[in-house]
């Protein structure tokens, strides 16, 4: 019985743990800004992750994915993004090309960190998507990890971070279309892990 109320105890404190964000109603407009990731690279036409979470969670999202880019890439086209389409929520999900170019990690910390401030800025909430570290060795044993700066900038601009979701997917061969984009099915599960995490966060319902 006292190994019951110690569990209970302390999944009540995880669950409060988890700040909880106004919720992004049907019919409104999402912007994702990323990648190849985010564009669908690896699966057919309508099988990116960002159509499949319109579909779960009736927001209208507007794909900003463009394969190569990077986090200075998406610096220079927010504020056309954020002009064009006055979004609830900005989805940023940047960083696997820089890590792939092998461009300091100073620069990409600044530019997204330059992102969720002109979001902020703006009165528009942002989330950030945590990149798996670039890693053959792990690659290769399925056992990816994201990389340390996702959560570190999270911290230090209070933005909540959806975790692991691309590092686990990557992680298994079965859900791969190559050695940095998901296939159908592996964007199928980001999809399905992205709409928990922001159901958690309170975004989603």
């Amino acid at each position: 019985m006292k190994n019951f109320i110690y569990l209970l105890l302390i999944f009540i404190l995880v669950s409060c743990s988890i700040e909880k964000y106004p919720a992004i109603p049907k019919g409104a407009t999402v912007v994702i800004l990323g990648d190849s990731l985010s564009y669908g690279t690896g699966a057919s036409e309508g099988e990116d992750y960002p159509n499949l979470l319109a579909k779960t969670t009736g927001w209208q999202i507007i794909n900003a994915g463009i394969p190569g880019n990077t986090s200075a890439d998406g610096l220079e086209q927010l504020p056309r993004l954020l002009t064009a389409h006055r979004p609830k929520l900005l989805v940023v999900a940047l960083g696997g090309n820089d890590f792939l170019q092998r461009l300091p990690s100073s620069e990409t910390t600044a530019n997204l960190k330059a992102i969720l401030e002109q979001a902020k800025t703006q009165g528009i909430t942002a989330v950030l998507v945590a990149v798996p570290e670039l890693s053959p060795l792990k690659a290769a044993v399925g056992s990816l990890s994201d990389h340390p700066l996702y959560k570190k900038i999270a911290e230090e601009t209070a933005t909540p971070l959806v975790k692991n979701v691309f590092s686990e997917v990557l992680s298994d061969n079965s859900l791969k279309a190559d050695q940095v984009h998901p296939n159908a099915s592996g964007y199928g599960v980001v999809s399905g892990q992205m709409f928990e995490a922001l159901k958690k966060l309170g975004f989603a319902g």
